[in-house]
């Protein structure tokens, strides 16, 4: 009797494990794909004979691209199902590098910039709409933790590869490669029978559930949120190490050491940051705490010469708590969510972390124009404590958003 009381629930065990597996390796190609082409730049360069401002150009093609689509992409996860649109992602944002690596010329490269855009605008929406509907709600934060982790995880090793590429088959044979990896990963979600997350989810008891506004001010709250984060992380990450030499004496070395410390840390902590979540139900208070940590460690940072060994001390503190909030932030957007609209949601505020990296390489590289490199810290420090004070705005429970997704916990 206990063998077939507990078969139930191994078999949802097994199916959420392999949701979640299935889920991080698709954001794993995501942060892998947003890497390819800067990795590129100096092949690109000399193939195509354009600057650096031309390559820049691409970039910012890819941006704007992925920040006017993302919302628009969330409420086409939610209407034809996140699967779908997961897979025409994967398949999409592959085939641009590709056809890039068969073809290549500048308005090949500013078409497969975005093209990317508009597959990268797919993964939000769609993995988190997935996640909320099939993975077990008190182990939510944690799978939301390896989820993000995955991402951190693509990005890391994208250098080795590109290069480790380029070494055997050439830049024209590592665009194509890279890019093979999307459909690749699209055929191994279909054999792994990815489940769907759409709006039949909003139904109850075979009823179709009436259909909520996602433009609510929790998610317009959540949306300058995400901006924010991504404003006061941005300075250090791009203008970290140019600022510490300038304005500090560091040399590179220590310098990249202290940033790289800072990105590991970050990692980690978010990995950390999915137990914690799990184990409150105050993901803005707590998310406030740690970023209210981390706006007086930088603070510190932005106002006092530091030795080398406690600066990269302090840098490890930073990234660790900026990585430790990630699984609450995402727990915010969760529970401020509509039922059914986790993919809406997500796609809208998410478009706050693509106006921040639009607006963050400006305002950086103005400070550093003016020789001001003290306030890359300064002005990080700024935007976190606005955080911190939106994370208590943004930390209310909506009326009937979490009830009923939660009393589906998993959907095998």
């Amino acid at each position: 009797m206990v063998d077939v009381l507990a078969a139930p629930q191994h078999v949802k065990t097994d199916s959420s494990l392999r949701t979640l597996t299935a889920i991080s390796v698709a954001h794993w190609v995501s942060h892998f794909h947003l890497f390819v082409l800067p990795m590129l730049f100096p092949f690109l360069k000399a193939q195509l004979g354009v600057g650096y401002i031309e390559l820049g150009f691409a970039l910012t093609v890819f941006g704007l691209v992925s920040g006017l689509t993302q919302a628009p992409i969330g409420y086409l996860a939610d209407h034809i199902g996140a699967r779908k649109v997961l897979l025409i992602g994967l398949c999409v944002g592959g085939c641009a590098l590709i056809g890039l690596g068969l073809h290549l010329s500048y308005p090949a490269l500013i078409v497969s910039a975005a093209v990317l855009g508009l597959a990268n605008s797919v993964y939000h929406p769609a993995d988190y709409a997935i996640l909320s509907a099939h993975m077990d709600v008190t182990r939510m934060g944690r799978a939301f933790s390896i989820h993000t982790f995955a991402g951190f995880v693509g990005g890391a090793v994208a250098p080795a590869i590109m290069l480790a590429l380029v070494a055997t088959v050439g830049g024209l044979g590592a665009l194509i490669v890279a890019g093979a990896i999307g459909p690749l990963v699209a055929l191994l979600m279909i054999a792994m029978s990815l489940p769907d997350a759409s709006a039949a989810d909003r139904r109850a008891d075979g009823v179709q559930a009436p259909q909520q506004n996602v433009l609510t001010p929790a998610i317009m709250m959540l949306t300058i949120f995400f901006m924010l984060l991504g404003l006061s992380n941005a300075g250090i990450n791009n203008f970290g190490v140019v600022a510490l030499m300038s304005g500090y004496g560091v040399d590179l070395a220590a310098a990249n050491f202290a940033l790289t410390a800072f990105l590991g840390a970050s990692a980690v902590g978010v990995l950390g940051g999915g137990f914690l979540a799990d184990r409150t139900h105050r993901h803005g208070q707590f998310a406030a705490a740690a970023f209210g940590i981390n706006a007086v460690i930088m603070l510190v940072i932005a106002t006092v010469n530091l030795p080398s060994l406690l600066l990269t001390a302090l840098m490890t503190s930073a990234g660790f708590l900026g990585g430790v909030i990630a699984p609450s932030r995402d727990m915010l957007v969760r529970n401020a969510a509509p039922p059914g609209a986790a993919g809406r949601a997500f796609g809208i505020v998410s478009t706050g972390f693509n106006f921040s990296g639009i607006l963050a390489p400006l305002l950086f590289g103005w400070i550093m124009d003016q020789n001001l490199p003290h306030w890359v810290f300064g002005a990080s420090v700024a935007f976190m404590v606005l955080t911190v004070l939106l994370a208590l705005v943004t930390d209310r429970k909506p009326q009937g958003a979490s009830e009923v997704p939660d009393s589906r916990l998993v959907h095998s």
